[in-house]
């Protein structure tokens, strides 16, 4: 197969795995990324490109030397908090951003994309589990953002160009082999939080809210390994290539984990207690958010495979671990 796809945002955590997973299945990943959060070490499956969506003339010239035949959006500014602090920044990174990259595919004929989007455009949720028609109602600058480029992708189909747009709910998990792991500058996700507590990077962990309504009062998310979202977007490429149909899916376990079970069970996986302090909820927190995953098993025939907590929590230990004294080494 050997085709060329341009990968934006290849760089990071989830755009390196799925460059991993592309040429596994026989593709040619081009990694197009700012560096901005991505890191250089993880491009490792094809030619790396250092570059700005915000440049179009760059982006042409990516265009005219590799011939991507499709590509794979991932690119974009992605922390809450900082997107309600510094929203102008949204709308340019993720939203201008990805009107450029449309408006080159189109220049250059190229008819199909993957979008990484987010379950964040759904809002506070009305039922759970959330289905694809689920009303979107984002209450933050990065889910209006994701929105926005899911709204502006429906219009570009009448140039041709079909997409997939992926909402992902928790993406967690490294690799098997220890190559590619979770790894941010400001983490704020939780089982890189709390595995760094559990290794001595941080004095304690905080959980913020034990009174929502849920089993145990505190929130409860679905996560999903990273090496079955990565499976998910090659399958969504393949579906968008050959019916030449957009679609629209949820990403996720269909599995709800609390905070307090996750850090029960990264306390018996490391076998220790952790330092856990409480505050107050954040605003506009939902309690629970877990995806129905039926539309991706009936259109993609797409099954997680590795996203049992267990197998998430020893993957992402082991790279953390490991993260670790390759830092003391240095």
């Amino acid at each position: 197969m050997n085709l060329p796809i341009l990968v934006t945002g290849g760089a990071g955590y989830i755009g390196s795995f799925v460059c991993k997973t592309l040429k596994k299945a026989g593709f040619s990943p081009i990694t197009f990324d700012n560096l901005s959060t991505g890191h250089q070490e993880n491009v490792r499956w094809g030619p790396f490109v250092k570059g700005d969506l915000l440049d179009i003339d760059q982006l042409k010239e990516v265009f005219s030397i590799y011939k991507p035949q499709a590509v794979m959006h991932f690119a974009a500014s992605a922390l809450v908090i900082e997107s309600v602090l510094n929203p102008a920044k949204y709308y340019e990174n993720n939203v201008q951003s990805s009107v450029h990259l449309l408006e080159v595919m189109k220049e250059f004929g190229v008819k199909n994309i993957v979008f990484s989007s987010t379950c964040a455009t759904y809002g506070m949720p009305k039922a759970i589990p959330l289905t694809e028609d689920h009303p979107q109602s984002p209450i933050n600058p990065y889910g209006k953002s994701k929105k926005m480029v899911e709204m502006i992708l429906e219009d570009y189909q009448v140039f041709g160009i079909q997409h997939a747009i992926l909402r992902y709910f928790n993406a967690a998990g490294a690799s098997d082999d220890g190559i590619i792991g979770e790894h941010h500058e400001n983490e704020t996700h939780l089982i890189p939080l709390l595995i760094e507590t559990a290794l001595g990077k941080r004095k304690s962990f905080t959980v913020y809210g034990a009174d929502f309504p849920t089993k145990d009062g505190t929130a409860i998310r679905d996560f999903i390994h990273v090496e079955d979202l990565a499976i998910a977007h090659i399958k969504a490429l393949l579906y968008v290539m050959q019916k030449k149909q957009s679609l629209t899916l949820n990403l996720g376990s269909g599995t709800g984990c609390s905070v307090k079970e996750m850090i029960v069970a990264i306390e018996q996986y490391a076998d220790i207690k952790l330092p856990i302090t409480y505050a107050s909820r954040r605003t506009g927190e939902p309690s629970t958010l877990v995806c129905d995953k039926n539309k991706a098993e009936k259109y993609l025939n797409f099954k997680c495979q590795h996203s049992s907590i267990n197998n998430i929590i020893e993957t992402a230990y082991s790279w953390h671990q490991n993260l670790l004294k390759r830092k003391l080494v240095i």
